[in-house]
């Protein structure tokens, strides 16, 4: 199966803040599947009114969150800006939910 097919929404630049990549390390993960997860439109743990909010976003370009948690129960977000006059989104966050 093609992983690009599955692809919803363009990602723009990956970042993450230092709390993520701390979080990320503690629980030995590179996020990577996370980020599979988010550009594939499976949200992770988030209420079902951000989940009709994300579904929104793929259509309008506002930004999308995913929040998952890590092997030890900590949450880590993933954040898409919403997209520019051009419909282009320019980053996607890896960060803490406190770091917001």
């Amino acid at each position: 199966m093609n992983t690009q097919q599955e692809v919803k929404f363009d990602l723009g630049q990956i970042v993450a803040t230092p709390g993520a990549l701390e979080a990320l390390g503690r629980n030995r993960n590179t996020g990577l599947e996370y980020l599979q997860r988010h550009a594939r439109g499976d949200w992770g743990v988030v209420c079902e009114e951000d989940q009709q909010a994300n579904q929104e976003a793929l259509q309008n370009g506002a930004r999308i969150l995913s929040a998952y948690l890590l092997a030890d129960e900590s949450k880590i977000w993933i954040i898409t800006e919403a997209a520019d006059d051009a419909g282009k989104r320019a980053a996607t966050t890896f960060l803490l939910p406190d770091e917001y």
